[in-house]
């Protein structure tokens, strides 16, 4: 069986300066994508099935095939997403510090709830007002968990996902083309 032919994600500018950010002054490969290309190269990879083979095709005119910059625009997209990976993993290792930062007060908030909650049921005579307090101070106890479990259930994915995404492109073939 044969491997599928890779989708070419075409990217078509009329200079090689196009593709990056005209602001940022670093030496060639470590410069940052322009903004509008780094989205359209995200946009395409994302609508991509989840392991299909693809590569980057960068158009440029004849007159700007000759420059010298043109063999390290691969290493320049590469380099970009790989950092761009880079600095996903690091918020993630961020988010899950806060999140057991969180948990670590949530649980704590959580205990003194449910304690004060059983101090106040035998304190108050009122059946009806000791009942109301207790439930208030449980539902506030797990609403300072609220946060950590959201963190650690739902949060994350995102993340995770831009830095799959980003290593993805980071690791495609990319060819200059003359068009």
């Amino acid at each position: 069986m044969s491997e599928p032919k890779p989708t070419e994600v075409a990217i078509r500018v009329s200079t090689v300066g196009q593709l990056f950010n005209p602001l940022d002054r670093s030496p060639f490969r470590e410069r940052d994508i322009a903004a509008g290309v780094e989205e359209f190269l995200v946009g395409w990879v994302r609508e991509l099935p989840q392991g299909a083979p693809f590569i980057i095709a960068v158009y440029l005119p004849a007159e700007e095939m000759a420059k010298p910059q043109v063999r390290d625009i691969g290493d320049a997209i590469a380099h970009y997403f790989d950092d761009r990976a880079q600095v996903a993993v690091r918020d993630l290792r961020e988010l899950f510090r806060i999140g057991r930062r969180f948990i670590a007060i949530g649980v704590v908030v959580l205990a003194a709830c449910l304690t004060a909650s059983q101090v106040a049921a035998r304190m108050i005579p009122n059946a009806v007002v000791a009942r109301v307090l207790e439930e208030s101070l449980i539902i506030v106890g797990w609403v300072a968990n609220w946060r950590p479990i959201e963190i650690y259930l739902y949060d994350w994915l995102p993340i995770r996902r831009r830095i799959t995404l980003n290593r993805r492109i980071a690791a495609a073939k990319v060819e200059v083309k003359a068009g």
